[in-house]
């Protein structure tokens, strides 16, 4: 008799738990800001924003033509006005970089007082835009860059909530410190 009350308790303590278990209220699901998106909505963003890098590229190619400083294309679509910038060798993650850029629209107004600025930063550990990032694997210390980028690869259609308003191209003068 013992052992068939023992076995009973088990059994019971068991149901108990699973009941306990299947009462956990969990935490609702939502679908993203705005819902969720269908096949068509993402085809037009993706065409939207295909259509605007385009627009973008040959502005910016139009006003590197009236430039007196020459600007060469980078593999990740932005320009540099370094034209052995690809060629010098590439820092691999793990490195360490400080550095420091101000960025400009393309009216050459700066956008912000001071520079964006950082120090001891260990590639593969940061977070960059792209560009500011790619250039910076190439650059050597004390070299200085200018970047031409289009908003795709800046802050996109959204800003930076501040100075960048959205879909805005940028110039950004870059130094290794």
């Amino acid at each position: 008799m013992l052992i068939f009350a023992k076995v009973f308790m088990k059994k019971i303590i068991v149901l108990c738990s699973l009941i306990l278990i299947g009462c956990v209220k969990h935490a609702p699901a939502y679908p993203p800001v705005g819902g969720i998106l269908s096949q068509k909505d993402l085809d037009i963003s993706k065409n939207r924003t295909k259509n605007l890098n385009l627009i973008e590229r040959t502005q910016i190619e139009d006003w590197i033509k009236n430039q007196d400083e020459v600007f060469y294309p980078m593999t990740m679509n932005y320009w540099v006005n370094d034209k052995n910038l690809a060629h010098q060798k590439r820092k691999e993650n793990g490195e360490m970089i400080s550095y420091q850029y101000d960025i400009y629209d393309f009216d050459l107004v700066k956008l912000y007082e001071t520079p964006v600025q950082n120090k001891n930063k260990i590639f593969g550990h940061f977070e960059e835009l792209k560009p500011v990032e790619d250039a910076l694997r190439y650059m050597q210390k004390n070299q200085e860059v200018t970047l031409l980028i289009p908003s795709a690869l800046g802050f996109g259609t959204y800003g930076d909530n501040d100075q960048i308003s959205n879909d805005m191209p940028l110039i950004i003068k870059l130094k290794v410190l």
